[in-house]
């Protein structure tokens, strides 16, 4: 479905938190593809963006009930889907790092200056992902895909359905918000 009706999609969502089974399902047909597509995206990896994707699904079926615009039903999903792809990516990077670091410091452990930069880098990193984080959801979105991902303003557009003027209001504002942050913080 290219161009999803909303308001279909809002009757679908009554019927599935009155807890009908073939409402979500027709909920999941009407939106897994453009879930699996931002999923992939965001993850660069076909089995961890099945396994988003999934996870996706099953907390919307969880949390359906507490969905209180049915409208909103989409990008209600894609924020699920989005914290979900984050953690998963973060756990992965958690892991990549770890082993790296812990074999960086094995191979110059008579050059404790350069594992002490090391960790300085990655603490700022850390710091500065966090500090996105705390943004407004569609701005830490709009954000990590394009510094993180490197995806294009068109590409990040088309994944949040959104235009590419709007996502380059959303890059700035972000960027402000993030400006201000890190210069309260010094």
């Amino acid at each position: 479905m290219a161009n999803l009706d909303y308001k279909y999609l809002a009757e679908l969502v009554k019927k599935a938190q009155q807890g009908s089974s073939n409402a979500f399902a027709e909920l999941y047909a009407a939106t897994y593809q453009k879930q699996f597509r931002y999923s992939y995206k965001y993850l660069q990896d076909e089995f961890l963006a099945q396994d988003a994707l999934q996870e996706t699904f099953v907390t919307a079926l969880k949390s359906i009930g507490t969905l209180q615009n049915p409208e909103l039903f989409v990008a209600w999903l894609n924020q699920i889907n989005f914290r979900i792809c984050y953690d998963m990516k973060k756990k992965q990077k958690n892991e990549v790092m770890d082993e790296d670091t812990s074999k960086y410091y094995y191979e110059t452990m008579e050059s404790s200056e350069r594992v002490d930069d090391e960790i300085i880098k990655v603490d700022s990193k850390n710091y500065i992902l966090n500090q996105v984080m705390t943004l407004p959801l569609t701005e830490s979105q709009v954000i990590l895909m394009r510094y993180y991902q490197r995806l294009t303003l068109d590409e990040i557009g088309q994944n949040l359905d959104i235009s590419r003027s709007t996502v380059k209001r959303y890059l700035k504002a972000g960027r402000m918000h993030l400006d201000k942050l890190l210069q309260d913080m010094q």
